[in-house]
C-alpha cells in the first residue's frame, strides 16, 4: 500500500516530538535546499497517537529553525501498522531498537544519538509541495 498525497496533513510543529538527534552537517545542506526551494517537498512520517516523528528528524528541525507553525506529516497507527519496521543502522548503539522504545524515547527528555533508528516503509512517501509561506 502507498499512502497518497491526501493522506499528508498539516501537524502544528509544537505537537511533534523527536526521538532522535540530528546531524549539523545534513541538517545545514537540507536547511539550505528547503530554503532554495521555498518549502517542503517530502512529508514526515509521524506516530498519530503520541505525535513522535519516526522519519524525518532534520525536516522538523530546519521547521523550528524557520519559526514553522506547521509541517506537513502522514499520520500512522505506528505501533500497529505493518507498513512501517525499525531497525538500527550499522555501527549503532544500542544495537537493536523496538517500536516501543522509539515511542517511549521521544515522550521523554532524551534522545537517541544521530542515526540510531532505521525505518523501512512498505510504500512510498506521496512527492507534496508545500511553501515556507503556508506553513508559517
Amino acid at each position: 500500500m502507498t499512502w497518497e498525497t491526501d493522506d499528508v496533513k498539516l501537524v502544528p510543529i509544537h505537537e511533534l516530538l523527536p526521538h532522535e538527534e540530528t546531524k549539523t552537517k545534513n541538517q545545514q545542506k537540507l536547511h539550505q535546499m528547503t530554503i532554495k526551494w521555498g518549502g517542503y517537498n517530502k512529508p514526515l512520517l509521524v506516530d498519530a497517537n503520541s505525535k513522535v516523528i519516526l522519519d524525518g528528524h532534520h525536516r522538523f528541525r530546519i521547521g523550528e529553525k524557520l519559526g514553522l507553525k506547521y509541517l506537513p506529516a502522514i499520520l500512522i497507527d505506528y505501533l500497529v501498522d505493518e507498513r512501517i519496521q525499525v531497525m538500527t543502522w550499522p555501527n549503532a548503539k544500542p544495537e537493536s531498537i523496538t517500536k516501543e522504545e522509539v515511542i517511549q524515547m521521544g515522550l521523554s527528555n532524551d534522545l537517541f544519538p544521530p542515526k540510531t533508528s532505521k525505518h523501512v516503509f512498505f510504500g512510498d512517501l506521496p512527492p507534496i509541495f508545500y511553501s515556507i509561506e503556508n506553513l508559517s
